[in-house]
């Protein structure tokens, strides 16, 4: 037997050790290539406040993405700057999947809005999963008188400048909605920005403001209780809520669809066996009835895709809002 020192000997140490090591690998798990159980806790970062429905989706997907990862997963809330403060969280943590990002559309509306970011969404973050889709309602207090966006339309165009339309603040996805729509009609309207959706919705309803888009979950209660009248939906399709209600193309308004998307994201740099594993696991989660039941009520449709074609849609809704940026000369400030 060659002496453990000898050069044979030593060679042949280190093929039992390369050996051993191969065999490992195989047999465990990392987390570098998929979540394992049994680790620190995942934390979902939500941009906003709670009661959001970002926050909403992180809140109902956390407890079983946990059971299913045998990990805890808390839900981490850091609002400001538009939800830019909680994403450069997310792009300046470790990318081994313990942070990840729960976000919406407003993501990619901000890197044009906000030009001298300390990030690009695009390029430091990876598109882990859609989780739903949710829509947004053009709605008028009935002191208007319109009874469809048509006739907001055809009114705005006589009037020029007369009407005016309110959003919880610049860059949101109800403001950029409603320069799509004006840049799509050929109209104008004048832009009433608030310090969030309560005071813009409480001016509307008043009668202060002439139109404003908002989330269906937002709007129900009021257009059922008749203080705000539905004008049409910024999708290419009717929402089981509001069935009679017409899109904006039906109601001879413009070809606009303003449809908000979810998603969860992760870190630049995340191995992309990981990415792949968190999505086959969303993708079970979003499949269940208990998390369509807690999602349409807040007019959110779960909807998963694969980390590619997140991607996709990431990009070509980050080149349609730049371009309606520019072409609008929307700034942030």
């Amino acid at each position: 037997m060659p002496h453990p020192f000898s050069p044979h000997g030593l060679r042949r140490r280190a093929v039992l050790g390369t050996a051993l090591l191969s065999g490992l690998a195989t047999a465990l798990p990392a987390w570098s290539q998929a979540p394992a159980q049994g680790q620190g806790p995942i934390r979902l970062v939500v941009p906003f406040t709670p009661g959001t429905g970002i926050d909403l989706i992180a809140r109902t997907v956390g407890p079983k993405l946990a059971e299913r990862l045998g990990r805890p997963v808390v839900v981490d809330n850091k609002p400001g700057a538009s939800g830019n403060i909680g994403t450069e969280a997310v792009v300046r943590a470790a990318p081994d999947g313990s942070t990840l990002l729960v976000s919406v559309n407003t993501l990619v509306m901000n890197r044009s809005l906000y030009p001298n970011l300390p990030f690009d969404p695009l390029r430091d973050l990876v598109p882990v999963a859609r989780t739903s889709w949710g829509q947004l309602v053009l709605v008028t207090p009935p002191k208007t008188g319109f009874k469809t966006a048509g006739d907001l339309v055809a009114y705005a165009k006589r009037h020029p400048g007369r009407l005016n339309y309110g959003s919880p603040g610049v860059g949101t996805p109800h403001h950029l909605s409603m320069e799509l729509f004006k840049n799509t009609a050929g109209v104008f309207l004048t832009h009433i920005p608030y310090r969030g959706t309560g005071p813009a919705v409480a001016e509307l309803i008043g009668g202060q403001v002439d139109a404003m888009f908002l989330p269906i979950h937002v709007a129900l209660a009021q257009i059922k209780a008749g203080r705000l009248v539905a004008l049409g939906i910024g999708s290419d399709q009717r929402h089981p809520l509001l069935p009679e209600l017409p899109t904006l193309a039906e109601a001879k308004a413009g070809n606009v669809n303003v449809d908000m998307w979810y998603g969860v994201f992760a870190p630049k740099g995340t191995p992309e066996a990981l990415v792949n594993t968190l999505n086959a696991e969303l993708k079970a989660i979003l499949a269940s009835d208990d998390v369509r039941r807690a999602f349409e009520p807040q007019g959110m449709d779960p909807s998963h895709s694969t980390p590619q074609e997140f991607a996709q849609l990431v990009q070509r809704d980050a080149e349609r809002w730049a371009r309606l940026i520019k072409v609008q000369n929307i700034k942030a400030e």
